[in-house]
């Protein structure tokens, strides 16, 4: 299993995958169009999108990194390979949980403090990762690191303001969650894999440039009344629930629907709480966050699937899968952006039936295409598909509830696009590995 925010990783990715900015005390406003979000204050110049695309997206090469080098990572550590992979779960969980926790503290609090806790955690999880000659302790400084790198997408996003902007941001998701595989080798060939989980920390050169504008209005918390602890555990609990359905089906599901019974009565108890009532109620948030959800699912079980596929359909070695996927997966995600900067004016329901019809075309070509370059086009339709989701579905997730509850409806949106990372490997294994 794979993760992250954008799409080439598991659970998540781990998407793994994320906010818009909270508003000043006094401001209130209505929704925005389905396409854009809120901008930056009036008068003051929005943060340019490549320092937003570097503070965010280095954490989809991170969260790939392992997944050619998971036997070396499990020989120095002395442990078997599957334990080891317990390394990328690990990333996975920390990356859907996190973000709707951060966005809820972006929402709170601001800007400032996020980009604060979010650049000790990834620092503080690297240090261990590279220290750490045990396999527990390496497990909690990924989950360190992924924690520390969904704060900073939650930052990135809150700060995006359109669909044309966090489709660069999502785009770059899209390929560096591609290239992580073969860069992670790279490093570890060359120097270690250690330094291959650390990639993330690339992040950090943005944080000072996007610091500038934590004191901005725009990104100024709303203010709010006591912390809701019980809606977030709760949440957390549901999310941990939901990520380890592929791997204890039975314990995994009965705690979900334990979670979300308690869940649904504590935000009719505090409609205003941690999950608020009005994102829970709106048909325009669900529907984004589910189609996103399905999207993303489809995307990973193609991911894990094609590779296979090219191999037993198509006589494709090992070299040839992977080069052609990846040309695939970096083409995808850069037509995304093309589908997220023309979204504004081709509608919500015109981009909504690209989306699916571009997923289900995908999926199609997948049950029944054997030769090589259509099995490579399912992979990029899957990789549009998911990597356009993320950056136009958020936006209009978004504009379903006031400027104070955004930050919270997109990292709720996040996580279920994170979701797609979980089940996709494990309908993947199922339907073609486990063959």
């Amino acid at each position: 299993m794979t993760t992250t925010a954008t799409p080439g990783t598991t659970t998540a990715t781990p998407d793994t995958t994320t906010t818009t900015a909270a508003t000043a005390a006094t401001k209130t406003t209505t929704a925005a169009t389905p396409a854009e979000a809120p901008g930056p204050a009036p008068g003051r110049a929005p943060v340019p999108v490549l320092w937003l695309a570097l503070l965010a997206t280095p954490v989809a090469a991170a969260a790939n990194a392992p997944v050619l080098i998971l036997p070396d990572m499990a020989a120095s550590l002395g442990v078997g390979t599957s334990t080891a992979a317990w390394l990328v779960a690990a990333f996975a969980w920390a990356m859907a949980v996190s973000i709707p926790l951060l966005a809820g503290l972006l929402r709170r609090r601001g800007l400032a403090p996020v980009l604060r806790l979010s650049t000790a955690l990834l620092l503080g999880g690297t240090l261990l990762v590279a220290a750490s000659p045990w396999l527990p302790a390496t497990l909690l400084g990924r989950a360190a690191q992924a924690a520390g790198g969904a704060g900073l997408v939650a930052a990135a996003m809150s700060l995006a303001g359109s669909a044309r902007r966090m489709g660069v941001i999502s785009a770059g998701f899209g390929m560096l969650g591609a290239s992580g595989p073969l860069l992670g080798a790279q490093l570890s060939h060359t120097v270690s894999w250690r330094l291959s989980l650390s990639v993330s920390l690339v992040s950090l050169l943005a944080v000072p440039a996007v610091s500038r504008y934590a004191t901005a209005p725009a990104a100024t918390a709303a203010p709010q009344g006591r912390f809701d602890a019980r809606g977030a555990a709760l949440l957390t609990v549901l999310a941990t629930a939901l990520v380890l359905l592929p791997h204890a089906p039975a314990v995994a599901l009965g705690s979900a629907v334990v979670a979300a019974a308690l869940l649904a009565l504590h935000v009719r108890r505090r409609p205003d709480g941690f999950v608020p009532a009005a994102l829970v109620r709106s048909p325009l948030f669900v529907g984004s966050a589910l189609l996103a959800l399905a999207l993303s699912t489809s995307y990973f079980t193609l991911l894990f699937a094609v590779p296979r596929l090219l191999g037993d359909r198509a006589g494709w070695d090992v070299t040839a899968a992977g080069t052609g996927q990846l040309v695939a997966l970096l083409t995808g995600s850069a037509l995304s952006w093309l589908l997220a900067a023309g979204s504004a004016r081709m509608g919500r329901t015109a981009v909504r039936t690209v989306l699916v019809a571009t997923g289900t075309l995908a999926a199609v070509l997948a049950v029944f295409a054997s030769w090589g370059p259509l099995l490579l086009m399912a992979t990029l339709g899957g990789v549009f598909g998911a990597t356009g989701a993320n950056a136009v579905l958020s936006m209009q997730a978004a504009s379903s509830v006031p400027d104070p509850q955004r930050p919270t409806a997109i990292g709720l949106f996040t996580l279920c696009y994170q979701l797609g990372g979980a089940f996709g490997p494990a309908i993947a294994t199922a339907l073609v590995l486990g063959a």
